[in-house]
């Protein structure tokens, strides 16, 4: 059984100085949210020994989550997808994932209507506008240089998500709502009258100069990663700790299902779904968390 590499993709936020989305309370539970549903999947998926399935690989629907938030939306949304990929240099695997991205994208444009249009740049001759987009070069030393990278973006309102990577895939249509989500309500609030914000709890701006000593000379887009950083570290922490417990589940499970009765396969799978709970629960904790210190290091640096 593969074990779980936790990844995730690079993101790089543009907005205008001083900007304070007003709907943050409602973007950290949908942050929450999806998060937690994606890793409860991989759990649930992972103890029942199943593989779990690439986007696009048995053509699912997008969930209702994103379903809500493509409804909700007001204003156009711009998607550039950047599959730049050189065929003497990327394996089979990673063009395929590319595919089932565009895929997921398409499913994005259908569901959304009018609301979004995505433009696809795959000629490796339009590398510029990747990386003036903010889409991360890789495989420089094997050929030409390789880009895979999604730009969502709203009026003025612009977030990348530099390198997406197969090892995220489970995450990937999550990680595109949130950013769709974002950029939409930061360009709501642009345009409503400014409201003032509470400043930033001292407990939270303390952890944030914790993790950021030098946090006069560091940009908001590399404090950000910086914090995003951290955040993976707690998450991978947290899985390692819930691990055993999860094999030890997946075994009963098993085992019940071998030779165990109804009433022993029930129990087991009980077992199995209060820890998958546990494990959900924190991991939304640790989301909430990391994007509260997000919000005060945009407080601090708009100062």
């Amino acid at each position: 059984m593969r074990r779980a590499r936790i990844t995730t993709p690079d993101f790089v936020v543009e907005r205008k100085p001083g900007l304070q989305p007003q709907t943050r309370t409602l973007l950290v539970v949908l942050v929450c949210f999806l998060l937690g549903l994606a890793m409860g999947a991989y759990w649930y998926y992972r103890a029942t020994n199943h593989t779990l399935p690439n986007i696009g690989e048995t053509d699912p629907t997008l969930s209702e989550s994103t379903k809500t938030v493509l409804k909700t939306l007001e204003s156009r949304v711009n998607i550039c997808y950047y599959s730049l990929l050189d065929p003497a240099s990327t394996s089979d695997s990673l063009r395929a994932f590319a595919e089932r991205v565009d895929q997921l994208l398409s499913k994005y444009e259908h569901e959304a209507g009018s609301k979004i249009t995505v433009t696809r740049y795959a000629k490796l001759a339009d590398a510029a506008a990747a990386s003036a987009a903010g889409v991360k070069a890789f495989n420089l030393a094997k050929g030409e240089p390789c880009f895979l990278g999604v730009a969502v973006a709203c009026n003025d309102q612009k977030e990348t998500m530099g390198q997406l990577s197969p090892e995220w895939e489970a995450a990937l249509e999550s990680d595109l709502t949130r950013a769709i989500a974002r950029v939409t309500a930061a360009s709501s609030a642009r345009r409503a009258t400014p409201t003032s914000e509470s400043p930033p709890d001292a407990a939270v701006v303390a952890e944030v100069r914790r993790l950021i000593p030098n946090l006069g000379s560091v940009s908001l887009a590399d404090g950000k990663q910086i914090l995003r950083d951290a955040a993976l570290k707690e998450i991978k922490e947290a899985t390692d700790e819930t691990q055993q417990r999860v094999k030890a589940a997946q075994q009963r499970i098993s085992q019940a299902q071998t030779g165990g009765s109804e009433a022993e396969q029930q129990a087991a799978l009980k077992q199995l779904q209060q820890v998958q709970r546990k494990q959900t629960e924190q991991i939304k904790e640790l989301a909430a968390r990391a994007e509260v210190r997000i919000q005060a290091l945009e407080q601090l640096k708009s100062r």
